[in-house]
């Protein structure tokens, strides 16, 4: 803020200074020899240049009149660059007159000094007033550009980070251990658990490359998987599915559903004995798709703030800034759901 301010000073100072040898330049090729009371007229014009237009730069900030701002808000811009040109001449003309910088014996009425300081100066507090609209325009664009880059950033790595936390060692090792114990057994379905874990680490794999993806895509991954748990877990996991087919071809994040399924296995099915129903739900509210995960179990407190949960409600806000809702709860005695709602049409980069 320090840096900022200084530069602001800087600025005016040096803006206003460039016009004053602007202003004595011109006049000494215009007049070869100047009057007494033109410099320290020129040094009063160039003080109160610059009090009012520091004052009109506070009153622009304190009525959030400065870019960006509505477009039927400009009418109001006019009227205070106005009414501070009126201030500057008044003020200009009137301490010209009781400090007498004028011309021995070519005394000018206070009315036509102010009048001809209306005219000459008011186009320099609209130059001013450009210069100064101009620089936050530009500023803003370039403000919005760093904060894009950096929200750009931000996806990339907590795509990372997701993809990280879905190439789950103990997933892979346990899908591994299961896959060699079926391959004396059932070759066949050792072959099959084989292409579906092939499936489900190319998915985890391509999810920095892929913004979007369709539900039905993710209901194959989350199958996929799915049934590697089902050969650890054998006739502990039952699932269920309640599908909607007007919401199979919705879009949404890649890996965010499997991430759920992946959470209701860790905490329903991991951490309990006994059996565990899964059930996915999807359908479609208004404008929302609406995608439920539930899963047998007790809903811990430490479970709402587990990375893969935080995962999603990260991406969630970034994805569809603060329209897409995440929560979790439990929903019945012995029953904990998951619940995504996104908006069917507004994925946003």
């Amino acid at each position: 803020m320090k840096k900022h301010s200084s530069l602001y000073w800087i600025c005016q100072i040096s803006g206003w200074f460039s016009y004053g040898l602007t202003i004595l330049f011109f006049a000494s090729i215009l007049d070869k020899e100047l009057n007494p009371v033109f410099y320290p007229r020129l040094v009063l014009n160039l003080f109160i240049g610059i009090l009012i237009t520091h004052l009109l730069r506070e009153t622009m900030h304190r009525t959030s009149l400065r870019p960006p701002m509505p477009s039927n808000q400009w009418w109001k811009l006019v009227l205070l660059l106005l009414a501070f040109s009126i201030v500057n001449s008044f003020s200009t003309s009137y301490l010209a007159g009781i400090l007498k910088l004028y011309e021995p014996g070519r005394e000018i009425p206070v009315s036509r000094r102010f009048l001809f300081s209306l005219v000459f100066d008011t186009p320099i507090f609209l130059v001013w007033m450009s210069v100064y609209v101009l620089w936050h325009y530009i500023e803003f664009t370039n403000t919005e550009e760093i904060k894009k880059v950096r929200l750009e950033t931000m996806i990339k790595e907590l795509e990372l980070k997701t993809i990280k936390s879905q190439i789950n060692p103990h997933f892979i090792f346990n899908a591994l251990n299961s896959i060699r114990a079926l391959v004396d057994e059932d070759p066949q379905r050792a072959r099959q658990a084989i292409t579906e874990l092939s499936n489900i680490l190319r998915s985890s794999i391509q999810v920095d490359k892929v913004e979007i993806t369709t539900l039905e895509k993710e209901l194959g991954i989350v199958k996929d998987y799915l049934a590697l748990e089902y050969i650890r877990f054998a006739d502990r996991l039952k699932v269920e599915y309640e599908i909607d087919p007007k919401s199979i071809e919705n879009q949404m994040p890649p890996m965010m559903l499997q991430t759920l399924v992946e959470n209701a296995i860790k905490h329903g099915l991991s951490k309990a004995p006994g059996d565990c129903l899964i059930k996915i739900i999807s359908k479609i509210d208004q404008d929302k798709l609406i995608l439920m995960v539930q899963n047998t179990g007790i809903l811990q407190a430490a479970e709402r703030a587990g990375f893969g949960l935080q995962s999603t409600r990260d991406r969630l806000n970034i994805l569809y800034h603060g329209q897409a809702l995440f929560e979790i709860f439990q929903c019945a005695p012995n029953q904990v759901t998951a619940k995504l709602a996104i908006p069917i049409s507004n994925f946003k980069k």
